[in-house]
Formats: C-alpha cells, sequence, structure tokens
C-alpha cells in the first residue's frame, strides 16, 4: 500500500487495440489524399508502359515506315521504337514491374483498409485501368495509342538504360543457353504461305473479294510452280511437219485458234521451230502453197520441266517470244508453255472465241450445294482444290487423271472408279488411253 501505485487493467478497447494491430490500418506514412494521388498516378504509369507493349508489338511496321518517310515526327519516333523492340519491351517489363510494387505498398495508406481488402482493391483498379484498358485501346489502335505511349516508353528507357541493358543482357544470355538467338526486332516479312493464310482469312472474314482472294492466293503460288505445271502436255499439242506449207499452216491455224504453232522434225521430240500466222500472212499469197515451214518458222525457245514459272516469264521475255517449249530430262518434248499458259495461273482460266463451250479443262464454278462434280483430269491439285474444295492426296503424279491412274494400277475405262480421301472419283469419258473427264462426289452415297 505504501509506496504502490495502482494500474489500472485496461479497457476491452484497449486490448482490442493491443492485439489487433495486424487487423486494423497502420499509421499511414503519408496523408490518404496524397497516397490515392500517387496510386492513380503509378496506375496510369503502369497503363502507359502497357499500352506502349501492345501498340509497339501489333502494329504495322510497313505503315509506320512509310509515313516516317513521308515525314510524320510521331511515326519516326515509332519506329526508333521498334528498330530497338527488345530493349523497349524490357524497359516497359521493368517499368511495369516498378509500379505494381509501389503500388501494392501504398493501396493500404490510400483506402485506409485493412492490408488484405486494400490490395484486392489496388489490384482491380490496377487490373483493369493499368492493364486491360490500355491492353485492348492498344490492339485496337496500335498507331495511334504508340504516338502517345511511345515516346514515354522511350523517354523511361533512355533513363534507365544501365539496369535494362543488364537485365535484357542476363536473359538474352540464358535465351543463348537454350539454343535460341536473341532478337532486337520484330520479324514482320511474311512466307508466301503465312500470306496465303492471311488472305483465306481476310477473304472468309468478308474484308477481301472472293475474286481478290483467288487472284492474290495465284500470285502467290506462282513463283513456287514450275513449268511443268503450268504447261500445255504433248498429248494436248496441235504441231505441223516441217514439210508442211504455209497455206497448211493458215488452214490449221484457222480449224484450231492458235496463231503459233510448233514444227516438228522427224518427229514430236525434235521441234525444229515454231511458225506464227502473222508471218505466214507476209508470204504473198500465190507462193504460200510452196512456201515450206522452215523459211518462216523461228528458233525454239526450249525451257526444261524444272523450271520455276517466274525465270520462264523472263525466258519468254528475252526470246521476244509467246511461246517455249518445254523438253524433260531425257531431252524429249513435254509440252509447251505460252505467255496465256502463265496468264492463266494469275488469273484463270482465258476463255476466247477459238474455245468450244463445253471446253473440261476450264475449273468450273462450284455451287455450294454441289455434291457432284465434272473434272478435267488435266486439272491439277491446286485447280481441283479450288474448284472442288477437296485436295488432292501427294504422290507421284500431277494431275487429276493421274491419281486415277496410280489408284487403279492399269488403263481405266470409262465407269472405272476409286474411292480415295471420301471422294469417289469415276471416269466418264476418255480420249483414247487418255482420262479426259472425272466425276467427283463429294459425298459418297450410303
Amino acid at each position: 500500500m505504501g509506496g504502490r501505485t495502482h494500474t489500472p487493467a485496461p479497457t476491452g478497447h484497449e486490448r482490442t487495440g493491443a492485439s489487433g494491430a495486424a487487423r486494423s490500418p497502420p499509421e499511414a506514412p503519408i496523408d490518404t489524399p496524397l497516397a490515392i494521388g500517387l496510386l492513380l498516378v503509378l496506375i496510369a504509369g503502369n497503363g502507359m508502359f502497357v499500352a506502349a507493349e501492345f501498340s509497339l508489338v501489333t502494329v504495322e511496321r510497313s505503315d509506320v515506315a512509310a509515313r516516317a518517310e513521308a515525314g510524320d515526327r510521331g511515326a519516326r519516333r515509332v519506329l526508333h521504337g521498334l528498330r530497338t523492340l527488345s530493349f523497349q519491351l524490357s524497359g516497359a517489363q521493368l517499368g511495369i514491374t516498378l509500379t505494381s510494387l509501389i503500388a501494392g505498398y501504398l493501396a493500404e495508406a490510400a483506402f485506409r483498409l485493412p492490408r488484405f481488402a486494400a490490395l484486392v482493391l489496388a489490384s482491380a483498379l490496377q487490373m483493369v485501368l493499368g492493364e486491360l484498358v490500355p491492353k485492348n485501346a492498344a490492339i485496337a489502335r496500335p498507331l495511334g495509342v504508340a504516338r502517345v505511349a511511345g515516346p514515354f516508353q522511350i523517354g523511361f528507357s533512355r533513363l534507365c538504360r544501365p539496369l535494362i541493358v543488364f537485365l535484357n543482357g542476363s536473359a538474352n544470355a540464358l535465351v543463348r543457353r537454350l539454343g535460341i538467338e536473341p532478337q532486337e526486332e520484330l520479324g514482320s516479312a511474311r512466307s508466301p504461305d503465312e500470306l496465303a493464310q492471311l488472305v483465306r482469312h481476310s477473304a472468309r472474314a468478308g474484308a477481301l473479294p472472293v475474286g481478290t482472294a483467288r487472284i492474290l492466293n495465284r500470285a502467290l503460288r506462282f513463283a513456287g510452280k514450275q513449268a511443268a505445271e503450268a504447261m500445255t502436255p504433248r498429248t494436248e499439242l496441235v504441231t505441223l511437219p516441217a514439210t508442211a506449207s504455209v497455206t497448211e499452216l493458215l488452214d490449221t491455224a484457222r480449224a484450231c485458234g492458235h496463231s503459233r504453232i510448233p514444227v516438228r522434225g522427224q518427229d514430236l521430240d525434235e521441234i525444229v521451230g515454231v511458225a506464227v500466222v502473222r508471218d505466214a500472212l507476209r508470204v504473198p499469197a500465190a507462193e504460200r502453197p510452196h512456201t515450206p515451214l522452215t523459211r518462216i518458222a523461228r528458233a525454239p525457245v526450249l525451257v526444261p520441266t524444272s523450271l520455276d514459272l517466274q525465270r520462264a516469264v523472263e525466258r519468254l521475255r528475252e526470246g521476244r517470244t509467246q511461246l517455249a517449249v518445254v523438253v524433260d530430262e531425257y531431252g524429249g518434248t513435254a509440252g509447251i508453255l505460252t505467255a496465256e499458259d502463265l496468264a492463266e495461273e494469275l488469273v484463270g482460266d482465258l476463255a476466247d472465241e477459238h474455245d468450244p463451250a463445253d471446253e473440261p479443262d476450264a475449273p468450273p464454278q462450284r455451287p455450294p450445294s454441289t455434291h457432284v462434280l465434272r473434272l478435267s483430269g488435266l486439272l491439277r491439285a491446286d485447280e481441283v482444290e479450288e474448284a472442288a474444295g477437296w485436295r488432292m492426296p501427294v504422290g507421284d503424279y500431277n494431275t487429276l487423271a493421274g491419281l486415277v491412274l496410280a489408284e487403279l494400277g492399269r488403263l481405266p475405262q470409262v465407269g472405272d472408279h476409286v474411292v480415295v480421301a471420301g471422294r469417289r472419283l469415276t471416269v466418264v469419258r476418255m480420249d483414247r488411253h487418255r482420262i479426259d473427264e472425272v466425276e467427283l462426289r463429294t459425298e459418297i452415297d450410303e
């Protein structure tokens, strides 16, 4: 009693304060309004980094380069970012990490809530305002967003260059250990197959007319094709012997509609020249019956079956002619390649007044509901796919007729059929030993 003092027991409220410190927000190191303001600034900064990252990845580089070349200063800054893409993306990742960490630290003080609740609320704001909104905007308007966010991103990367170089170098070293060579720029070039996929996707989406898409696809396949794929085969050739006269040439040209006719020697494998109707018309009418074709025939341009079509065009241009003789590996005549053949590889069949109305070589236009089609046996795999929407299996053949022969294993007769990859192929017309026309059923009747 003497000198002792009585210390009152802590009240319930005081006990709660002492033991519940982990559940109550601590004293804020900064004022709440200031913390909220800083948090919003950090979220906006995070959004700028995200916008810069996605816009630089999705923007069309060719468009940016064209605008920059035209003097657009904003496009020039974006192009600089594209040329240092790996460095800029590393800078964006660093910025996103820093802003996220600091925002998490400020969240509790800003909202005056328990730590977990503050972090959940701050994370939700950061996810929506700092991640999703800028990402979606950058994907929808990549160039416009890159103009705004690009300079901010480039400035930050320059400011933090030593740290970014260190981090990026460390990451590149690990990537090289995996056997992959890091790239500073995103490859913008596309292969013909990738471009063809883009064309088909654009056509299906309605962004590209079907006719335009078909021509673009043909153009993309053009350089990859060989002369053997586009030529008129030897079985379809119209030729004249070297002993024929100019009159016979004019009669033959009038009958078949060709303006250039190969002139053969002893047989079809010996093409000695190409007779041109225009040259024949220069011969006086009285002399035509007695003038042999060898006198007016031009020297033939010879190309191998393996020559690609792009080089074949150059050979025709160099020879100042519209017809080349295609020679196989044994030195025999495989067929002829004309300027019209090359044009048809790009735009499809070109019918003229000399073509019969029921010409079977032209790929038919396929109605949407068609289940049975009649196709020329001379159609190649790509033409069959275009006409019937069916891809021929790969094999040691080039045409639809070749596929039927390979499956039958013998010379066919009219009515013979084979089933290949869920399609029934029936021979409906023969031209001596050649399959002239094939019926293709896209759905086999049960």
